[in-house]
């Protein structure tokens, strides 16, 4: 099980990120663009995804790890159970996420 300190380590290993409130919960920002949040939970980490049908497959795939709520209906964004991921898979979900909100550039320069 991950902890709200391994996804801040991980968060902020990603070139740029910071760390910021949203909604009085810990956020991590990529250029002014958030990619991960910890929910009001503590153990429960909102990421945004490449489309719904993306998250509607991840869900429907692995409903212990990942859900949603009838607030995020409609939106990208899938909601990941700190319980249910290791460090290794934790970290390359906010990878992505990062690199759907870092600048093409930044994240070009990352990849290489």
């Amino acid at each position: 099980m991950v902890t709200e300190d391994d996804v801040r380590r991980l968060a902020l290993a990603l070139p740029e990120a910071l760390e910021k409130t949203m909604y009085g919960t810990p956020a991590f920002y990529v250029r002014g663009k958030w990619f991960a949040r910890i929910r009001d939970e503590g153990d429960v980490l909102v990421l945004p995804v490449g489309s719904e049908e993306e998250k509607a497959g991840l869900v429907a795939a692995e409903p212990g790890t990942f859900f949603t709520t009838p607030h995020y209906d409609g939106s990208a964004t899938v909601l990941v159970r700190f319980g249910a991921v290791d460090a290794e898979e934790l970290g390359e979900l906010l990878t992505d996420a990062w690199r759907l909100r870092a600048p093409t550039r930044l994240a070009a320069a990352f990849d290489a």
